[in-house]
């Protein structure tokens, strides 16, 4: 009995160790460029994203990653005769959870998907009133869905172990109530893989 119990134990040891080599950690901050679809008075905002990725390599070529990323997306909008430098800024924890397909070492393909959930929305810009300009600052997220999903896209390039990932989350759910507009997301960062 303590054979096997010493041999079980061995063989676990071998697979955390194998495994610790498979897994990483991968830090990572960078910027955003977003708008919403089906809007054509909306136009791009920038904005940042940071989080973290775990990772796992599964075989050679295939790995996948799920993430928890704070990211600041949102909309401007084209100046008219009632509106003028307006601007909503939305917040979201992103879960980005992604198959990786490395085309040669370093350089790989991913997509998958993201559900979001939102963490804060502001809006401001001056409005038109009786001939005047007033502006108005919101803060609160009524009128906005809170539950938000995406599909990423993306490819990313490893340079020892720095990497750089650029994405685009293609928007499956509305943003607003009542309204047809989706999240239109770019996303670029720069990450440091940690194995272990």
């Amino acid at each position: 009995m303590k054979k096997v119990l010493l041999m079980a134990v061995a063989l676990v040891a071998a697979l955390s160790v194998k495994a610790q080599g498979e897994m990483f950690l991968k830090p990572m901050v960078g910027a955003t460029m977003s708008t919403f679809t089906s809007d054509d008075n909306a136009k791009m905002k920038f904005g940042i994203v940071g989080g973290a990725e775990f990772g796992y390599q599964l075989a050679d070529p295939f790995a996948v990653t799920v993430g928890a990323l704070v990211s600041m997306q949102g909309a401007g909008a084209d100046d008219n005769s009632f509106y003028k430098d307006v601007k909503a800024t939305l917040t979201y924890l992103n879960v980005p959870i992604l198959a990786n397909y490395y085309i040669i070492p370093g350089l790989a393909v991913k997509a998958g998907i993201q559900p979001g959930f939102m963490l804060s929305a502001k809006s401001k810009g001056s409005e038109k009133i009786g001939g005047s300009w007033v502006d108005y600052d919101h803060s609160g997220t009524d009128g906005y869905k809170t539950f938000d999903l995406s599909i990423p896209l993306g490819l990313s390039y490893e340079i020892s172990d720095f990497v750089i990932d650029a994405r685009y989350n293609l928007g499956l759910t509305k943003v607003i109530d009542g309204g047809d507009s989706k999240n239109s997301v770019i996303m670029v960062t720069l990450g440091y893989k940690i194995p272990f």
